[in-house]
């Protein structure tokens, strides 16, 4: 890796204008050197904030927040070694993005983690839901895969070449999961580090702001991993 390797945030959105250009600012002055806005079909002034404050934005009218992600990757630049994955909804500390970046920098991390339930939260930033479910993705992983994970943050970064390698496939919320799985799986070097979190700066949680969407996302979230768990065993046999 070398010093100063380029860094791409992806960062998927839908109706965030209230945020999305002091994101896009926030990532820019904080290590990013580019920035790809995957706009979910916002029916306000997301893209045109986003263009605007410096981003490449790419239009993904089909729903799924898997899909967005890998719609990004595909927009990414070809000299990009780090991807970061950003919420767009300006939740995100991007003070801490240096965090996320250092230890891959420093040749010492493939992956890392940021977790919002280490670190400076502030009150009413993650819902009670949130914390829960992500106490629980961390215990199925430590007990499956030895990973210690506190959290299923979407704030991370992951060196472009390892991301390559996982075969990332899910298309909806399950994507974040089955990248911790995956990564823990591969045996790539992993560190997490706290990130905290902010309360949402604008736009309407996708996830958490209705209970029969939280029992989806919650729904997808154990299914992916009982899915995704037999299927690293039956390529972990393959292998073998």
């Amino acid at each position: 890796m070398s010093a100063a390797p380029f860094v791409t945030a992806i960062v998927p959105c839908l109706d965030e204008e209230t945020a999305i250009a002091d994101v896009v600012a926030g990532l820019l002055a904080n290590g990013a050197d580019a920035v790809v806005v995957v706009d979910g079909g916002s029916q306000d002034a997301t893209a045109a904030r986003a263009n605007g404050a410096g981003a490449h934005v790419v239009v993904e009218p089909r729903r799924g927040y898997g899909r967005a992600i890998q719609t990004g990757i595909a927009a990414m630049a070809p000299e990009t070694r780090i991807v970061l994955f950003v919420d767009g909804d300006g939740s995100d500390r991007l003070d801490c993005v240096p965090d996320l970046l250092d230890p891959i920098r420093a040749g010492r991390a493939d992956f890392v983690h940021g977790s919002r339930v280490r670190g400076a939260r502030e009150p009413g930033a993650m819902s009670p839901q949130q914390i829960v479910a992500g106490h629980l993705a961390g215990w199925l992983l430590r007990l499956a895969y030895g990973a210690r994970f506190t959290d299923m943050s979407p704030f991370r970064a992951i060196r472009r070449d390892a991301l390559a390698r996982l075969g990332m496939r899910d298309e909806s919320y399950g994507w974040n999961l089955e990248m911790l799985m995956r990564a823990a799986a591969a045996g790539l070097r992993c560190e997490e580090v706290a990130v905290g979190q902010r309360p949402r700066q604008g736009g309407a949680s996708k996830v958490s702001g209705d209970w029969r969407v939280g029992l989806r996302a919650a729904w997808i979230i154990a299914t992916t991993f009982l899915r995704l768990a037999r299927g690293l065993a039956r390529e972990g046999r393959s292998a073998g």
